[in-house]
């Protein structure tokens, strides 16, 4: 039986919520069978049920991980409205999905399951995953990834100035931390007692986590209110540098399996375990120094010539003829021949796997047989490796990416708020959660 955690964090939420992206609905459906109203489109109750069976079927043989019915059905509707949402807005800027799209998706999903698309969709219906459902939900989340792509792209540059601070700093931390977490919600502006009840909940979950009368994952899918919480709160691998200073700071000093105390951010309140951590080491990259001749397949020149010329220009060489001489008068890369065919210093996967195969398995000075592209007939000559610390290069390139991804996880989260802020939503008989146990 296929389990919805086979299939990576990437397209979870897409899984475990069956019907999660469904289009819009006639709204002169009964009302009755309406659980909320987003815009124009409606979350009718068998799309609701559909979703959060999507998810019990993922907890199968762990049903005491979910929270109670009321609690779990407001965190799949509420990821059906920022869905419907995410769509939308998608949609109404151009944002579009190709066929090709879809494939190249469930290709990469397959593989990473080390299995084909065809076991992947005979395991996924053994499983009652309908294959066709999928890759319409599969649509919907590429679309809001391209949707989050555009809006972080447009709102995260990162100037050389901001990078120089943070690395002049020094509170760039190497190496990756994997944080699981647990949130409860209390807006900035809430007043002192809605403030004091946040906290007390969330003292009372790490109390039962202490004690040890539930893991941290079941508590993360049976309170928490962030998006990941139906993934046991799951943030997934960070550089300490992609998450809030608050939540570094919490964590410095503790060891792997720890809990911090309660956190108060601008969200709420969290509570963090570590998962794992992992560190950095020096970076060193390989380069190749060689030089080639091509000889080029045309109208002209057919693909027998070029194969018989190519191999008289290798006999030549073998028997003496200097390489740099006959490429400068055979070759027919333009860029390099006057050169001598010489390709300068490069990195393994700069000319291809034509070229990267050969160079790997010849030593300096050797020369290839020929071998042939879609361009024509090629001979290859290594001439020398050298290791070079590319660690400062590859700092400076994490703190740049860890900036630009800091601004864009806050900028998308602003972009959400304003979106579901700027729309019409109207939850209709949605249970409101029950406290479970745990005050606040």
């Amino acid at each position: 039986m296929l389990r919805l955690a086979l299939i990576g964090p990437v397209l979870l939420c897409a899984l475990a919520l069956s019907a999660a992206t469904g289009r819009a609905q006639s709204l002169l459906l009964p009302v009755e069978s309406i659980v909320a109203q987003v815009e124009d489109e409606v979350v009718l109750r068998s799309e609701l049920d559909e979703a959060i069976a999507g998810v019990q079927r993922q907890y199968a043989g762990r049903e005491a991980q979910l929270p109670p019915a009321d609690v779990l059905e407001r965190q799949v509707l509420e990821r059906l409205i920022t869905m419907k949402l995410q769509l939308s807005r998608a949609e109404n800027t151009g944002i579009e999905v190709t066929d090709t799209d879809i494939d190249n998706a469930v290709g990469r999903l397959a593989t990473q399951n080390k299995m084909t698309v065809v076991q992947m969709r005979d395991m996924m219906a053994a499983d009652g995953v309908n294959f066709a459902e999928f890759r319409d939900q599969m649509r919907d989340e590429l679309m809001a990834q391209k949707l989050r792509q555009r809006v972080v792209e447009s709102r995260s540059n990162v100037s050389e100035s901001e990078v120089d601070i943070l690395l002049a700093s020094d509170s760039l931390s190497m190496g990756e931390v994997r944080l699981a977490h647990i949130l409860i919600t209390v807006p900035p502006d809430a007043d002192a007692d809605a403030q004091a009840r946040g906290k007390e909940k969330l003292d009372g979950i790490k109390k039962l986590i202490d004690e040890g009368s539930m893991e941290f994952q079941a508590a993360a899918i049976r309170y928490s209110d962030a998006p990941q919480a139906l993934e046991g709160g799951d943030l997934g691998w960070r550089r300490y540098d992609q998450i809030p200073e608050s939540f570094t700071q919490a964590i410095t000093g503790l060891n792997v399996g720890d809990v911090t105390n309660p956190i108060r951010a601008l969200s709420g309140f969290h509570l963090l375990k570590i998962l794992d951590k992992r560190d950095d080491s020096q970076i060193m990259i390989t380069e190749y120094s060689a030089r080639h001749i091509l000889v080029d397949v045309s109208e002209l020149v057919s693909e027998m010539e070029a194969k018989e010329k190519i191999e008289s220009v290798r006999k030549q060489i073998v028997d003496g003829t200097p390489f740099e001489e006959i490429a400068r008068k055979n070759s027919d890369d333009s860029a390099t021949a006057p050169l001598g065919g010489d390709l300068g210093w490069f990195q393994i996967e700069t000319y291809g796997p034509n070229y990267a195969e050969r160079l790997t398995a010849m030593k300096d000075g050797a020369l290839s047989e020929v071998f042939q592209s879609d361009r024509g007939w090629h001979l290859l000559q290594r001439l020398s490796t050298r290791s070079l610390d590319r660690t400062q290069e590859y700092v400076r390139g994490q703190a740049r990416e860890n900036l630009r991804r800091s601004k864009g996880e806050e900028a998308y989260e602003q972009f959400l708020r304003q979106l579901r802020s700027e729309s019409y939503i109207k939850i209709i008989g949605a249970p409101e959660p029950e406290a479970d146990g745990i005050e606040g």
